[in-house]
Protein backbone atom coordinates (compact mmCIF):
# COMPACT_ATOMS: atom_id res chain seq x y z
CA UNK A 1 0.00 0.00 0.00
CA UNK A 2 1.40 3.29 -1.22
CA UNK A 3 2.02 5.43 2.12
CA UNK A 4 -0.41 8.75 2.66
CA UNK A 5 1.21 11.64 2.32
CA UNK A 6 0.33 14.05 5.47
CA UNK A 7 0.66 17.82 4.78
CA UNK A 8 1.04 20.18 7.74
CA UNK A 9 -2.05 22.64 8.10
CA UNK A 10 -0.52 26.25 8.30
CA UNK A 11 -2.89 28.90 9.48
CA UNK A 12 -3.10 31.63 6.28
CA UNK A 13 -1.47 34.75 7.19
CA UNK A 14 -3.08 37.69 8.58
CA UNK A 15 -4.46 39.67 5.88
CA UNK A 16 -3.46 43.58 5.66
CA UNK A 17 -7.28 44.63 6.43
CA UNK A 18 -7.02 42.74 9.92
CA UNK A 19 -3.54 43.85 10.31
CA UNK A 20 -4.69 46.94 9.79
CA UNK A 21 -8.11 46.79 12.64
CA UNK A 22 -5.72 45.31 14.74
CA UNK A 23 -3.64 48.57 14.71
CA UNK A 24 -6.85 50.79 15.73
CA UNK A 25 -8.73 48.63 17.77
CA UNK A 26 -5.51 47.09 20.10
CA UNK A 27 -2.51 48.64 19.65
CA UNK A 28 -2.70 52.04 18.99
CA UNK A 29 -4.16 52.94 22.47
CA UNK A 30 -0.79 51.73 23.51
CA UNK A 31 0.69 55.22 22.96
CA UNK A 32 -1.91 57.31 24.33
CA UNK A 33 0.24 58.43 27.36
CA UNK A 34 2.92 59.72 25.19
CA UNK A 35 0.30 62.02 22.84
CA UNK A 36 -1.22 63.11 25.67
CA UNK A 37 2.24 64.51 27.23
CA UNK A 38 3.60 65.87 24.13
CA UNK A 39 -0.24 67.49 23.98
CA UNK A 40 -0.08 68.39 27.58
CA UNK A 41 3.31 70.42 27.33
CA UNK A 42 3.03 71.93 23.83
CA UNK A 43 -0.54 73.34 24.98
CA UNK A 44 -2.24 71.75 21.92
CA UNK A 45 -5.49 73.77 21.36
CA UNK A 46 -7.77 75.87 19.05
CA UNK A 47 -4.32 77.90 17.92
CA UNK A 48 -2.53 74.72 16.80
CA UNK A 49 -2.72 73.50 13.08
CA UNK A 50 -1.20 70.11 13.32
CA UNK A 51 0.44 68.27 10.41
CA UNK A 52 0.80 64.33 11.88
CA UNK A 53 3.48 62.36 9.50
CA UNK A 54 2.25 58.99 9.99
CA UNK A 55 -0.90 59.38 11.76
CA UNK A 56 -1.72 55.58 11.26
CA UNK A 57 -5.66 55.46 12.32
CA UNK A 58 -5.83 58.87 13.97
CA UNK A 59 -5.92 58.44 17.45
CA UNK A 60 -3.41 60.85 18.12
CA UNK A 61 -5.28 63.26 15.24
CA UNK A 62 -8.50 62.16 17.35
CA UNK A 63 -6.98 63.83 20.49
CA UNK A 64 -5.80 66.68 19.23
CA UNK A 65 -8.37 67.97 17.36
CA UNK A 66 -10.71 66.99 20.90
CA UNK A 67 -8.64 69.90 22.19
CA UNK A 68 -9.66 72.38 19.52
CA UNK A 69 -6.75 72.08 17.07
CA UNK A 70 -6.72 71.96 12.87
CA UNK A 71 -5.74 68.54 12.26
CA UNK A 72 -3.82 66.67 8.69
CA UNK A 73 -2.83 63.68 8.81
CA UNK A 74 -0.55 61.75 6.19
CA UNK A 75 0.60 57.66 6.15
CA UNK A 76 0.95 55.79 3.38
CA UNK A 77 -0.67 52.82 4.27
CA UNK A 78 -4.43 53.37 2.83
CA UNK A 79 -5.97 50.86 5.04
CA UNK A 80 -5.25 52.53 8.24
CA UNK A 81 -6.08 56.10 6.84
CA UNK A 82 -9.28 54.79 5.82
CA UNK A 83 -9.65 53.76 9.83
CA UNK A 84 -9.14 57.25 10.80
CA UNK A 85 -11.65 58.74 8.21
CA UNK A 86 -13.89 56.91 10.02
CA UNK A 87 -13.00 58.18 13.17
CA UNK A 88 -12.38 61.85 12.69
CA UNK A 89 -14.92 62.04 9.40
CA UNK A 90 -17.91 59.78 9.78
CA UNK A 91 -20.22 59.75 6.78
CA UNK A 92 -22.95 62.19 7.03
CA UNK A 93 -21.23 64.38 9.52
CA UNK A 94 -20.09 67.93 8.19
CA UNK A 95 -16.54 68.73 6.49
CA UNK A 96 -14.66 70.80 9.64
CA UNK A 97 -11.68 70.84 7.94
CA UNK A 98 -9.67 67.85 9.25
CA UNK A 99 -7.69 66.52 6.22
CA UNK A 100 -6.59 62.34 5.72
CA UNK A 101 -4.40 62.20 2.58
CA UNK A 102 -2.77 58.85 1.32
CA UNK A 103 1.20 59.60 0.71
CA UNK A 104 3.45 61.96 2.85
CA UNK A 105 3.94 65.60 3.12
CA UNK A 106 4.63 66.37 -0.30
CA UNK A 107 1.14 65.72 -0.80
CA UNK A 108 -0.11 68.31 2.11
CA UNK A 109 -1.28 71.94 0.88
CA UNK A 110 -1.03 74.38 3.16
CA UNK A 111 -3.73 74.71 6.03
CA UNK A 112 -6.63 77.20 6.13
CA UNK A 113 -5.38 80.27 8.67
CA UNK A 114 -1.78 80.20 7.90
CA UNK A 115 1.31 77.62 7.82
CA UNK A 116 1.51 73.99 10.69
CA UNK A 117 2.14 75.52 14.02
CA UNK A 118 2.64 71.75 14.84
CA UNK A 119 4.35 68.42 13.38
CA UNK A 120 4.58 64.83 15.03
CA UNK A 121 6.10 61.51 13.71
CA UNK A 122 4.88 59.45 16.86
CA UNK A 123 5.77 56.49 15.36
CA UNK A 124 8.38 54.78 17.46
CA UNK A 125 9.44 51.57 15.29
CA UNK A 126 9.37 54.33 11.47
CA UNK A 127 11.93 56.39 13.55
CA UNK A 128 13.78 53.14 13.89
CA UNK A 129 13.48 52.43 10.46
CA UNK A 130 14.80 54.70 7.71
CA UNK A 131 16.46 57.75 9.22
CA UNK A 132 16.94 58.91 5.52
CA UNK A 133 13.52 58.63 3.96
CA UNK A 134 11.90 60.04 7.51
CA UNK A 135 14.66 62.97 7.88
CA UNK A 136 13.54 63.94 4.07
CA UNK A 137 9.83 63.56 5.10
CA UNK A 138 10.71 65.87 7.68
CA UNK A 139 12.28 68.48 6.20
CA UNK A 140 9.39 68.64 3.64
CA UNK A 141 7.09 68.99 6.64
CA UNK A 142 8.93 71.91 8.31
CA UNK A 143 8.74 73.47 4.79
CA UNK A 144 5.33 73.48 5.26
CA UNK A 145 5.49 75.01 9.02
CA UNK A 146 5.84 78.11 11.01
CA UNK A 147 9.76 79.57 11.47
CA UNK A 148 10.18 78.32 14.99
CA UNK A 149 7.30 75.79 15.51
CA UNK A 150 8.09 72.63 17.21
CA UNK A 151 8.32 69.12 15.57
CA UNK A 152 8.10 66.00 17.75
CA UNK A 153 10.13 62.43 17.51
CA UNK A 154 8.91 59.84 19.13
CA UNK A 155 11.23 57.08 20.13
CA UNK A 156 11.88 53.97 22.14
CA UNK A 157 13.51 54.99 25.75
CA UNK A 158 16.50 53.17 27.19
CA UNK A 159 16.44 49.13 26.07
CA UNK A 160 16.60 47.47 30.08
CA UNK A 161 13.05 49.77 30.28
CA UNK A 162 11.25 48.52 27.46
CA UNK A 163 10.14 44.93 27.98
CA UNK A 164 8.73 44.89 24.39
CA UNK A 165 12.01 44.23 22.86
CA UNK A 166 12.19 40.80 23.52
CA UNK A 167 9.54 40.25 21.50
CA UNK A 168 11.27 42.67 18.89
CA UNK A 169 14.09 41.27 19.09
CA UNK A 170 12.50 38.18 17.49
CA UNK A 171 11.34 40.40 14.67
CA UNK A 172 14.95 41.20 14.00
CA UNK A 173 16.16 37.86 14.38
CA UNK A 174 13.59 35.96 11.77
CA UNK A 175 14.18 38.93 9.34
CA UNK A 176 17.86 39.03 9.33
CA UNK A 177 18.32 36.42 5.71
CA UNK A 178 15.77 39.23 4.07
CA UNK A 179 18.74 41.76 5.72
CA UNK A 180 15.17 43.75 5.84
CA UNK A 181 16.92 47.92 6.30
CA UNK A 182 13.33 48.28 8.45
CA UNK A 183 13.79 46.07 11.14
CA UNK A 184 13.73 46.49 14.99
CA UNK A 185 17.05 47.73 16.63
CA UNK A 186 17.41 49.06 19.83
CA UNK A 187 17.63 52.44 20.62
CA UNK A 188 20.47 55.08 20.60
CA UNK A 189 21.30 57.36 23.31
CA UNK A 190 21.45 60.17 20.30
CA UNK A 191 19.24 59.18 17.51
CA UNK A 192 16.49 61.27 17.66
CA UNK A 193 18.74 64.28 17.94
CA UNK A 194 20.73 62.92 15.40
CA UNK A 195 17.80 62.50 13.01
CA UNK A 196 16.33 66.23 14.09
CA UNK A 197 19.79 67.35 13.06
CA UNK A 198 19.92 64.99 9.10
CA UNK A 199 16.10 67.05 9.15
CA UNK A 200 18.00 70.36 9.53
CA UNK A 201 16.07 71.13 13.00
CA UNK A 202 17.39 72.57 16.64
CA UNK A 203 16.52 69.88 19.38
CA UNK A 204 15.08 71.73 22.13
CA UNK A 205 13.85 69.88 25.17
CA UNK A 206 13.00 65.83 25.67
CA UNK A 207 11.05 63.95 27.82
CA UNK A 208 10.53 60.38 29.08
CA UNK A 209 7.12 58.75 28.75
CA UNK A 210 5.79 55.08 29.99
CA UNK A 211 3.75 53.60 27.80
CA UNK A 212 3.16 50.01 28.89
CA UNK A 213 2.11 47.22 26.48
CA UNK A 214 -1.25 45.69 28.48
CA UNK A 215 -3.69 43.15 26.61
CA UNK A 216 -6.50 41.38 27.29
CA UNK A 217 -4.91 37.64 26.80
CA UNK A 218 -2.12 36.38 24.64
CA UNK A 219 -3.80 36.39 21.52
CA UNK A 220 -4.77 39.93 21.77
CA UNK A 221 -0.71 40.46 22.52
CA UNK A 222 0.40 38.74 19.52
CA UNK A 223 -2.26 40.05 17.16
CA UNK A 224 -1.38 43.88 18.69
CA UNK A 225 2.68 43.36 18.26
CA UNK A 226 1.86 41.59 14.63
CA UNK A 227 -0.47 44.91 13.34
CA UNK A 228 2.78 47.23 13.90
CA UNK A 229 4.65 46.26 10.94
CA UNK A 230 7.26 45.54 12.67
CA UNK A 231 7.04 41.56 11.93
CA UNK A 232 6.52 41.72 8.58
CA UNK A 233 9.89 41.52 7.07
CA UNK A 234 10.16 37.87 9.80
CA UNK A 235 6.33 36.87 8.61
CA UNK A 236 8.48 37.29 4.50
CA UNK A 237 11.46 35.21 5.42
CA UNK A 238 10.11 32.65 7.88
CA UNK A 239 6.74 32.18 8.20
CA UNK A 240 3.47 33.69 10.08
CA UNK A 241 3.23 30.52 12.00
CA UNK A 242 6.93 30.75 12.99
CA UNK A 243 6.83 34.11 13.92
CA UNK A 244 3.71 33.68 15.73
CA UNK A 245 4.57 30.72 17.73
CA UNK A 246 8.08 32.51 18.61
CA UNK A 247 6.81 35.60 19.85
CA UNK A 248 4.45 34.29 21.96
CA UNK A 249 7.46 32.12 23.69
CA UNK A 250 8.91 35.96 24.16
CA UNK A 251 5.56 37.44 25.58
CA UNK A 252 5.52 34.45 27.85
CA UNK A 253 7.11 35.78 30.92
CA UNK A 254 5.14 38.91 30.94
CA UNK A 255 1.65 36.49 31.14
CA UNK A 256 -0.22 37.08 34.57
CA UNK A 257 -2.05 35.13 36.26
CA UNK A 258 -5.54 36.42 35.37
CA UNK A 259 -4.36 35.87 31.66
CA UNK A 260 -3.44 39.01 30.77
CA UNK A 261 0.06 40.21 29.54
CA UNK A 262 1.76 43.52 30.61
CA UNK A 263 4.70 44.84 29.39
CA UNK A 264 6.19 48.36 30.86
CA UNK A 265 8.01 50.55 28.07
CA UNK A 266 9.58 53.78 28.75
CA UNK A 267 9.40 56.08 24.97
CA UNK A 268 11.07 58.96 24.87
CA UNK A 269 10.06 61.97 22.69
CA UNK A 270 12.31 64.90 21.10
CA UNK A 271 11.07 68.49 20.38
CA UNK A 272 12.57 70.18 17.98
CA UNK A 273 12.18 73.23 16.35
CA UNK A 274 11.88 74.54 12.20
Amino acid sequence: MTPTLVRRHRPSPTSPESRARDWAEIQERMLVPLYEAVYERLEVGPETRLLALGCGSGLSLLMAAARGAAVCGVDADGRRLGLARERLQPEGTPPDGTRLLVGGPEDVPGPAGGAFTLVTAFDPLRTAGDTRALAADLRRAAARATRGAPVVLAGWGPQERCAASGALRVAARLADPMCAPARWRPSGRDDLENLAREAGLAPDGSGRVSCPYGYADMRSAVRGLLSTGAFDAAVRAADEEQVTKELTEALHPYLRGDGTVWMPNVFRYLIARV
